[in-house]
């Protein structure tokens, strides 16, 4: 192997205290050793972990309510070509446009495509860009893909040479300069890892949609060759390790499609968190429901849920870069999903993915920061707040748990490529919001008439509780208001305040 480039300074301790672990580990599992069992001792204390333990973080996080998910890897290099190609030119993908499924898409083989890898170099990658950012969309937490389905880690890995610094020749590890910023410009760090589904190991079968339907079937033909528990001790156990020891405090860690993952190898993996990072939450996509809150891609539930949960959601079609992709949701709509998905108790992850040299696709920053601006006047009225009583109702119509209108339908094929089921809907409605500070607020949205009328606020639907005050948030106005039996009416000042036609409305209570 070439001589590699150094890790920065400030990085090299934590190579060096992975090393440890993974000498305890011995060679890597082979086929007559995947069974054995995996110790690991950490060297990350308590100390350094997440302030408290995981249900001090699960706290945090919910509170914190907006994330940016980034999906950056080796797909975002060929920016939505190959070969010259849009579209995939055979199989179930026939005709579609290249997504990060790149290497499914087009069946590229693992030696080819570790040839594409070489060279990934991306100069304009800045990790405090994208941290600044995030922070100027108001969002409070970044989650990162470290390994997305094509096998390839965006950090050095001890475990796999097939990685951005040892295999790219790339000089900074990007995980490492993502953790940093993150804590630098106060921002909860997640990873993302893709669990059951690697195109460059031979021992990652797949049966979604159908048997083999997301696995590497032109390298490694036979399904029933293939034994996960090998890639899951080979692969899965020490890059988590590794993603856990190197790179200080993680409080969340994201996994996707567990696949073939049993029982046992869910709470396997678990442990593991919680040794290496007590701290650490966990999304469901641990498999077999051992997660720390649900996930629910590209879509919102049409109601509040019980427990922890997170709509992952994308400002266009897909997740990964790609030039093509130009339907990207407004400012007016994001933060429409932001308040719906608040008022139904869940976090929203929002989605950029940036092109193949690391900056971010043209305007998309200052469509983010147009939520930021909005976040910074009504921000009360989402982060820390949990759901009310009633989500929200339409204008003229009696309260109800308004359920997210959704897209079009899909190609099973391909539903978990191109896929976007998140309401588009500019209708007049409103969200209710119970805020942090014990005030209720109304979230008025795209609503053109003067007075705001509210059943859910009558008398009669608050058991006789009358309202105390009324203001709106950016806004220096009085509010003209009246409470009846079975109506609340709230008139909007002469100017309203802001660039997006959604407004935050605090009310209290005299008791």
């Amino acid at each position: 192997m070439a001589t590699q480039p150094p890790l920065p300074r400030r990085f090299a301790t934590g190579v060096s205290g992975l090393a440890l672990i993974l000498a305890g580990l011995g060679p890597p599992a082979s086929a007559q050793d995947a069974t054995r069992p995996m110790t690991i001792t950490s060297t990350v204390s308590t100390a350094d972990s997440p302030v408290g333990d995981s249900k001090q973080t699960l706290t945090d996080w919910r509170a914190a309510r907006y994330g940016l998910f980034i999906h950056w890897g080796l797909y975002s290099k060929a920016e939505g070509q190959w070969k010259g190609s849009w579209v995939a030119t055979e199989g179930a993908w026939k005709g579609k446009g290249f997504t990060e499924f790149l290497q499914l898409q087009a069946r590229v083989p693992v030696s080819e495509y570790e040839d594409f890898a070489r060279g990934f170099r991306p100069d304009g990658f800045d990790a405090d860009a994208w941290a600044r950012a995030a922070r100027a969309a108001g969002m409070r937490y970044l989650v990162f893909t470290t390994k997305h389905h094509e096998g390839f880690a965006m950090f050095r890995s001890a475990s796999s040479g097939f990685n951005i610094v040892d295999h790219s020749g790339y000089a900074f590890d990007p995980v490492a300069e993502l953790a940093a910023a993150c804590r630098r410009h106060g921002l909860l760090f997640g990873v993302y890892y893709s669990l059951g589904r690697d195109w460059h190991d031979p021992d990652a079968p797949t049966d979604w949609p159908t048997k083999g339907g997301r696995s590497n079937t032109w390298d490694y033909p036979d399904e029933d060759a293939k034994v996960f528990d090998r890639y899951f001790r080979r692969k899965v156990l020490p890059q988590v390790a590794e993603l856990l020891t190197n790179y200080g405090p993680i409080p969340i860690f994201w996994f996707d499609t567990p696949e073939k993952i049993t029982v046992g190898q869910s709470r396997e993996l678990r442990e593991l968190i919680r040794r290496l990072q007590p701290g650490c939450i966990v999304n469901d996509r641990v498999g077999n429901r051992l997660g720390d809150f649900e996930t629910h891609e590209q879509t919102v539930p049409g109601a509040t849920l019980a427990g922890p949960w997170e709509s992952c959601a994308t400002l266009g079609k897909n997740w990964g870069y790609h030039p093509r992709d130009l339907d990207w949701k407004t400012p007016e709509q994001i933060v429409r999903l932001l308040t719906d998905v608040v008022a139904k108790d869940g976090n929203l992850l929002f989605n950029i993915g940036p092109r193949g040299d690391g900056t971010f696709p043209p305007g998309a920053e200052a469509r983010l920061k147009t939520v930021g601006d909005w976040l910074a006047v009504n921000g009360d009225a989402v982060y820390g707040a949990r759901a009310w009583r009633v989500v929200g109702e339409t204008r003229a119509v009696a309260p109800a748990k308004v359920a997210s209108a959704g897209g079009t339908a899909v190609d099973v094929a391909t539903v978990d490529t191109v896929r976007d089921e998140i309401s588009r809907s500019q209708e007049a409605d409103l969200r209710y919001t119970a805020g942090a500070d014990g005030a209720l607020y109304i979230i008025v949205r795209s609503w053109p008439e003067p007075v705001v009328t509210a059943k859910a606020l009558g008398l009669e639907n608050l058991q006789g509780r009358r309202i105390g005050g009324v203001t709106l948030l950016g806004s220096g106005d009085t509010i003209r208001w009246s409470q009846g039996n079975d109506l609340f009416e709230l008139e909007f000042p002469a100017l309203r305040p802001g660039v997006i036609p959604v407004w935050a409305f605090r009310v209290t209570f005299l008791d």
